[in-house]
């Protein structure tokens, strides 16, 4: 990785309480298990004040030739000192020094940021907020995904998002488990994690629309209380099944790529995402 800017510092499990402190005050979703996947499979770097506290954070999950950067937070009282910039460009640095291409799913306040530096557009996202259907049987054609069936998710998700992260995917499999499932046959899957305001379902990976719809619609039949969702603009028949189940847009991402705009994998495979923070 590349050396550490001044003043910044690489992150370990005794930052989880701090780091939880700054998403849980930007209002975003993460639990403890989520910082844990980029102290497993990543870099998170922040700085603390001096009292102690942390003030900014950034985190880089590297992912063969890309890796995403996420988590950039700064706490409302040291704004505006570029603190954002700077944990924005020491994830940048780390990134070129490895030879991977940075990405990241922008909000439009963060486009504003990340274009001037030579990011560019890959594709929208729009985040959808709703509840849950379930108890709910699950359709014909779709099963529980058990252990055994981890190697060809990882293999679908490889394909539809451009990378191996097995781990990654184990561990969501682990966390949510009923909201786990694949179609049989193996060709697509859906898996989810629990959040602090509410579950987050994806990835979904399927082979065409209409098998990813049968897949969402499992996957909120088993879902209780409320969900999120991160769904490609491009799906417009998921977009309809969203607000027949009574979800609405909460608000867009952009993915963006440095120096390039297009993406890795296949994106006519992808239907959910992980999350703007895993990709």
């Amino acid at each position: 990785m590349a050396p550490t800017s001044p003043g910044l510092h690489r992150l370990d499990e005794t930052a989880l309480p701090g780091a939880l402190a700054l998403s849980a005050e930007a209002g975003w979703n993460q639990l403890a298990e989520d910082w844990r996947i980029f102290l497993a499979h990543g870099v998170v770097h922040g700085l603390r004040g001096p009292d102690g506290r942390l003030q900014a954070s950034g985190a880089v999950l590297p992912y063969g030739p890309f890796g995403w950067i996420s988590m950039v937070l700064v706490t409302a009282a040291a704004r505006g000192q570029g603190l954002g910039t700077a944990v924005l460009r020491q994830a940048m640095a780390a990134l070129a020094e490895a030879g991977q291409v940075a990405f990241l799913d922008a909000t439009p306040a963060g486009q504003r940021i990340y274009r001037p530096l030579g990011f560019r557009p890959v594709f929208r996202l729009m985040r959808w907020r709703g509840k849950g259907r379930g108890p709910s049987p699950l359709p014909e054609g779709v099963r529980p995904a058990m252990a055994a069936d981890l190697p060809a998710i990882a293999a679908a998700d490889g394909v539809a998002f451009g990378a191996a992260r097995p781990g990654i995917l184990e561990g969501l499999w682990r966390r949510a488990p009923d909201q786990a499932l694949v179609l049989e046959g193996g060709a697509g899957f859906v898996l989810a994690r629990p959040g602090r305001q509410a579950l987050q379902i994806g990835p979904l990976v399927a082979p065409d629309e209409t098998a990813a719809g049968l897949l969402l619609r499992a996957a909120l039949g088993r879902a209780m209380g409320p969900v999120l969702l991160d769904l490609p603009e491009r799906w417009a028949g998921l977009r309809a099944n969203l607000r027949e189940a009574g979800f609405g847009e909460e608000r867009p991402f952009l993915r963006m790529a440095l120096g390039r705009d297009t993406g890795f994998g296949d994106p006519a495979r992808l239907f959910l995402i992980a999350g703007p923070e895993l990709g």
